[in-house]
């Protein structure tokens, strides 16, 4: 859930810290208090898009900054963070977004910089924000049939996976017969300029590592001097009258004269004579070494020539000669297709058609098990409409093509079936709000307050499928009003049971459902506009209550309906414990 909200000259906002709990939180307010705009910087910490309008006007930049606490070992946070190398410590995931004035953004998770797309993966599997606006998403089919996966994930998932990489595979073989098919003249143009390329590798007859060893043998004869020079000095300090190994033998001499009388003493000259001799073998390596120098300046010429050659092809065809022989392999493989393009394409096409039905066999898998959810989320969303008294709503999902799998041809794909990203399905939501009318498209049927009321329904089922931490409401309740209200207040509670909700809310009936109620108040001292979020006590809910209930003059009644409010919200509440 999000624990903590840090937000620092964003729009009116000075600078807030709000602390948020488990449950239903409610956020309210008077128009233009302020209440939107803590919901935009979440979703800014959820990857939304930023504008330079945030940064509050005379500063550089906005920031924001959120603390998320993770309980389920198996949260997909865990999935996302060893993607993308960061380490999610104690169950706690912090999101920073800084906005400058100048436009630029700058992303943080656990402290790391990111980039924007990498939050976004973040954020989404953290914050589910939903807006009065945000209910045009049920309006788009291609987003249906995610919703549909997303309802059964358990047996859906891993045949979509496998779905997913055949089709992917797929469309790169065929990319490959596309690209080798067409266009003649340009294929002969590219043939041309392979076999110059490979001519070219092939003629200064590289071998692996050459530019490596060359560059060594390089360093050594452009030192020779220096090397000459060292080993010649380090063997005549060994070797000779009164030079190292000289006094070495006449300690080991000495000490072998009185070994006999100290065992100690016997141990450290044997010692002392095998460190004698390998010093001795090593000073003879040391001459053998220095007298096979010899310095070849034609030779030196010769590598700066070579490795100068070898530097243009670097320029060319890649960093290193390995890399330049591996260009050579995967351009020598495409010539002879391009030479023999017939052949390479018929062998395509027979690997198109086989990836093609494997796909399709998955496809048909697919199809069916969704066609078992649809039934099911059916039921599911028709039970969960009456509750918000859509009693004479009938709700759908179409298939197209609508399939059965005992229908369907095994031995050969059907004719009928073109393969998608998502199988071959293409699924919409379907709804008729009152008896006796056509299931029509969700846009072309729901008003404002049933498509309000339809997103509750299917983001009640989804809660416990979708695994965000914290799902955010804003204002969805509008264009609602009575019993309707007191159904959505409900149904959002119920919600709140699978994933904390925050919500901000105009209808008393959803406020007086919260567990945790925050005021938002806008601040004006005349000098600069600020915006407050106070937490309140029961006594205070019940004023807020009220001025929700009357507008703005608090009575007695109101406030005794208040109470009624809250009275009832808690025996709802203690049944569903």
């Amino acid at each position: 859930m999000l624990t903590e909200l840090s937000i620092r000259n964003f729009a009116i906002i000075d600078q807030i810290t709000i602390t948020f709990n488990e449950g239903l939180t409610v956020l309210t307010g008077e128009t233009g208090a302020g209440k939107s705009i803590i919901i935009d910087a979440v979703q800014l910490l959820a990857g939304g898009r930023a504008s330079v309008e945030y940064v509050r006007h005379g500063q550089e930049k906005a920031e924001m900054e959120g603390l998320f606490s993770i309980d389920p070992h198996d949260h997909p946070i865990y999935a996302v963070g060893k993607q993308f190398g960061i380490e999610v410590q104690d169950g706690q995931v912090v999101l920073q977004r800084i906005i400058t004035s100048s436009g630029k953004s700058i992303c943080r998770v656990n402290g790391r910089l990111v980039t924007l797309a990498i939050l976004k993966e973040f954020g989404k599997t953290l914050i589910d924000i939903h807006s009065q606006h945000e209910t045009q998403s049920l309006m788009i089919p291609d987003a249906h049939v995610d919703l549909l996966d997303l309802y059964d994930p358990v047996h859906i998932e891993k045949v979509k996976e496998e779905y997913t990489y055949l089709f992917d595979k797929l469309q790169a073989l065929k990319k490959r017969y596309k690209d080798l098919n067409e266009n003649e003249q340009e294929m002969a143009h590219r043939l041309d300029l392979l076999e110059f390329q490979y001519n070219e590798i092939e003629q200064a007859n590289l071998s692996p590592d050459e530019d490596l060893k060359l560059e060594k043998e390089r360093d050594q004869l452009a030192n020779f001097e220096r090397i000459y020079k060292g080993v010649h000095d380090a063997y005549y300090a060994l070797y000779g009258e009164q030079r190292g190994i000289d006094w070495l033998n006449l300690a080991q001499q000495s000490l072998q004269d009185v070994c006999s009388y100290d065992e100690s003493i016997d141990k450290k000259a044997e010692e002392l004579s095998n460190y004698y001799y390998l010093i001795e073998e090593i000073s003879m390596d040391l001459r053998n070494f220095f007298e096979t120098l010899e310095f070849d300046p034609n030779r030196l010429n010769e590598i700066e020539s070579r490795l100068n050659e070898i530097n243009r092809l670097k320029k060319k065809y890649g960093s290193s000669v390995n890399e330049i022989l591996s260009y050579m392999g995967r351009i020598e493989e495409e010539i002879e297709q391009l030479k023999n393009k017939d052949s390479h394409l018929s062998i395509l096409a027979e690997q198109i058609k086989e990836l093609e039905y494997d796909a399709y066999l998955e496809a048909i898998q697919l199809h069916d098990l969704r066609k078992k959810a649809a039934k099911s989320l059916v039921e599911d969303v028709h039970v969960e409409l009456k509750d918000l008294y859509l009693e004479k709503a009938s709700f759908s999902i179409s298939f197209d093509p609508d399939l059965e799998s005992q229908h369907l041809r095994k031995d050969e794909m059907d004719p009928s079936v073109q393969l998608h990203k998502n199988g071959f399905d293409h699924v919409k939501f379907m709804i008729s709000t009152n008896t006796g009318e056509p299931l029509k498209e969700l846009n072309k049927v729901a008003s404002g307050g049933e498509l309000s009321r339809i997103m509750l329904v299917l983001k009640k089922i989804f809660a416990k499928h979708h695994g965000v931490t914290s799902v955010i409401f804003d204002e969805v309740d509008t264009g609602v009003s009575g019993r309707v209200a007191q159904a959505i207040a409900e149904k959002i509670f119920q919600i709140s049971k699978q994933s904390q909700v925050l919500c901000i809310t105009h209808l008393p009936q959803v406020a007086a459902m919260a567990d945790t109620h925050k005021l938002i108040v806008k601040d004006d001292d005349h000098k600069r506009t600020s915006t407050t979020v106070t937490e309140l006590t029961v006594n205070e809910q019940i004023s807020e209550l009220s001025r929700m209930i009357t507008g703005t003059k608090l009575t007695d009644t109101a406030k005794e309906h208040a109470k009624e409010l809250l009275d009832l919200a808690s025996a709802f509440k203690n049944q569903h414990v």
